[in-house]
């Protein structure tokens, strides 16, 4: 294998465009692997970190861009820069055909004093920098980058507070602002329940759990996953509570989180009390006391949680499909195991989806591990090796310093699914499929060589594979999630109907019937 390095020099484009140019690098015939990225000390430090480093990249500034592509045909070198050339080349094309590029957010503001809310995706270096830019001109922001500093988003966050702004993130994955949904978002229809989310892909499953249900969104206000951390203090969840409170075609409130700081929690159930509509919380680990009150109902899973809020909003829920669990299957899985397999390994795409599958295991199991796990016990010693019961969000920054998210980019998760279905005390793989806007178009369909090969292996050894998917989408999704379905389905994995069955399924799985 070589390794050859371009430097483009002042060359800028947004780490959107960016995460997918490195998808379709990766896809070029020849390459093992390549990474695409503004010159900055932290991406040229990934790029060494994954056996790539060259003088060459001594000499970017934060203005260049880098191209770092390692091939076992030296001879494809210069056709493998022209692939990737052609793919800026296209996204100029489109900028200079149907779009208007502004060089700073003053003149987008100046052309379009009609806009009120910015989307900010540029490399965390520069992000906080960009973000005080719109809100001085009165933007409500979604600030899609991460690596911004927690000191930066609490001055961010009562900024965008002292004006009546909302300030959404840093690493704000997922909102429906007017039934348009930014960055990572399903399609789902216009309802009365608003949605406040700490919480990315937890976002996106209380959507589409509610929108299969039968009801809609009037609003979904994300706000990064540290809102609710001691730091930040939860300043925008209760900024977006009001907001919703505030709104007309709002008549039900859903909060949801990853674990929040107990002090923070305690601030939101007091703030909540005190709003006239119904809220549904929906804190996952949540460690305060909470039983439901007034208007305020607490939910320990997401479907559970959707189930409420619609409930909340005008459903019968003896109309309603709740999908129960199929326990004779989990028997019949239980039946086929040997008495060497024990363990569940979840690789998923979605930091909320782990967070509940590993949650929901852990409500009867001892021994699971998590890269994301909140009791430093608990948190993998080795991030490529799994202990146990172990749970990864490849999602996490750890996977993703200067590489697109697996939602965009699954190839790191098909390399680690691999080795995990090889184990042969691997009882049950569980793994989630996001569909909706930004994701891959065909999430399903890149995982299934693998996956056939997988269950090829373990039956050519003896040993039953049990493989639990989960695709998180609605019907009117542009992946077509029927056919993201069948194929799986057709691959010999099993489909599970929302996060919170994924879970329970797998865990009930390698319990074998004891009870604990």
């Amino acid at each position: 294998m070589t390794v050859h390095i371009k430097i483009k020099k002042n060359t800028y484009f947004d780490s959107v465009s960016l995460m997918s140019f490195s998808t379709k690098a990766n896809q070029i015939d020849h390459v093992k692997q390549a990474m695409i990225g503004m010159g900055t000390d932290m991406n040229k430090e990934v790029i060494r970190n994954v056996g790539m480093g060259s003088p060459e990249l001594d000499t970017a500034s934060t203005a260049d861009l880098m191209i770092a592509i390692e091939t076992d045909q030296p001879d494809a070198v210069e056709t493998i820069f022209d692939e990737i050339e052609t793919l800026f080349d296209r996204k100029i094309e489109k900028s200079e055909q149907g779009e208007t590029v502004y060089k700073n957010i003053a003149a987008a503001v100046k052309d379009h004093d009609q806009a009120n809310v910015a989307v900010i995706s540029v490399n965390g270096a520069f992000a906080a920098r960009e973000a005080k830019k719109a809100i001085e001109n009165n933007l409500h922001v979604m600030l899609f980058s991460d690596n911004v500093s927690i000191e930066e988003e609490v001055a961010l966050k009562k900024a965008a507070h002292e004006k009546g702004l909302l300030m959404m993130g840093p690493d704000c994955g997922t909102a429906i602002i007017n039934n348009i949904g930014l960055c990572f978002a399903n399609n789902v229809r216009k309802g009365n329940i608003g949605i406040v989310a700490a919480s990315g892909t937890g976002a996106q499953e209380m959507s589409v759990r509610i929108h299969d249900f039968g009801y809609g969104i009037s609003q979904l206000i994300g706000i990064g996953g540290r809102d609710l951390s001691e730091e930040v203090g939860g300043i925008m969840m209760i900024d977006a509570i009001e907001a919703l409170e505030r709104d007309q075609s709002t008549k039900v409130i859903v909060l949801v989180s990853k674990p929040p700081a107990k002090s923070v929690e305690q601030k939101i159930i007091e703030k909540v009390k005190t709003i006239q509509k119904p809220v549904v919380v929906f804190f996952l680990g949540g460690e305060a006391v909470a039983h439901d009150e007034a208007n305020v109902y607490f939910a320990k899973h997401s479907k559970d949680a959707a189930l409420k809020a619609v409930e909340l909003a005008g459903a019968k829920k003896e109309e309603l499909d709740i999908q129960p669990l199929d326990t004779a299957f989990i028997k019949q899985v239980q039946s086929k195991l040997s008495d060497t397999q024990h363990y569940i390994r979840g690789l998923f795409c979605g930091g909320t989806l782990c967070d509940e599958a590993m949650f929901t295991a852990m409500e009867k199991l001892d021994n699971v591990y998590s890269n994301i796990a909140k009791n430093p016990e608990f948190i993998l010693k080795d991030n490529n090796q799994s202990q146990e019961n172990t749970f990864i969000d490849f999602g996490s920054d750890e996977f993703t310093q200067g590489k697109p998210h697996p939602m965009i980019d699954p190839t790191t998760r098909i390399d680690r699914f691999i080795k995990e279905a090889a184990d042969p005390e691997v009882a049950v793989i569980v793994l989630d499929f996001v569909l909706g806007y930004g994701s891959h178009e065909d999430p399903a369909g890149v995982m299934v060589p693998a996956i056939k090969e997988a269950k090829e292996q373990a039956e050519r050894e003896g040993r039953h594979l049990e493989i639990i998917g989960y695709v998180l989408g609605t019907d009117q999704d542009v992946q077509n999630m029927q056919e993201q379905i069948q194929k799986l389905q057709d691959a010999g994995v099993t489909i599970t109907t929302s996060s919170q069955d994924t879970g329970i399924i797998a865990r009930e799985i390698v319990l074998k019937g004891e009870s604990k």
